[in-house]
């Protein structure tokens, strides 16, 4: 119902402004002889068409909404950035649990290793344990795996974690990683094992 109501009024007022656009044609050469009340019923309409336009959003209104606007922009691109950066990390960190899980087979390699060079006479199968360690080791260093250096360095919670405190040997090297137990490692620059080790005291 007011739909109607308002359509009959846009209907009248279109009536109205097209009646006076005639006159206007018709009296081209008569604007001197124009009747006032054609021009206040002109003035009127222009009036009233200039608050429509103005009364269907206030300066406030769309300072709000252009607020409104700006804040949910500049949400939204931090959410692209950081979702962008979130999936670049994970990317580079998702074989993190496989490798992981490969470290101890490392760790086992190397020690053969060691446990072979003592023994002379094995000299052909300490060069296969190679040749098999250095393929398995470059093929996660491909990954993006690096060993972290722990030796004689200074002691870093970050990195590393202290088994035990030891009088160190020269005054030098109290503070410092005198012995590693374990090694750290890293993957893509995040530490995925802690090095554990043995602290000059």
């Amino acid at each position: 119902m007011n739909e109607d109501n308002k359509n009959s009024r846009e209907m009248d007022e279109f009536e109205d402004i097209h009646i006076d656009d005639n006159q206007k044609e018709n009296n081209d050469n008569k604007a001197d002889q124009e009747t006032p009340s054609t021009t206040r019923k002109r003035t009127r309409m222009k009036k009233n068409r200039n608050g429509q336009k103005e009364s269907g959003i206030s300066k406030e209104q769309y300072d709000e909404l252009n607020d409104k606007y700006l804040r949910l922009f500049s949400e939204f691109d931090n959410f692209r950035k950081r979702s962008l950066k979130e999936k670049i990390e994970l990317s580079k960190t998702a074989s993190e649990e496989v490798i992981t899980a490969l470290l101890p087979v490392l760790d086992d390699f190397e020690r053969a290793i060691i446990a072979l060079e003592e023994k002379p006479e094995v000299d052909q199968s300490l060069q296969g344990i190679l040749l098999i360690y250095n393929k398995f080791l470059k093929t996660l260093q491909q990954k993006g795996l690096e060993e972290m250096q722990a030796l004689n360095q200074p002691f870093d919670t970050d990195f590393h974690e202290a088994l035990t405190n030891i009088p160190a040997s020269k005054p030098e090297l109290k503070g410092k990683v005198v012995d590693v137990i374990q090694k750290g490692y890293h993957l893509n620059g995040k530490v995925i094992r802690f090095a554990k080790v043995v602290v000059g005291n």
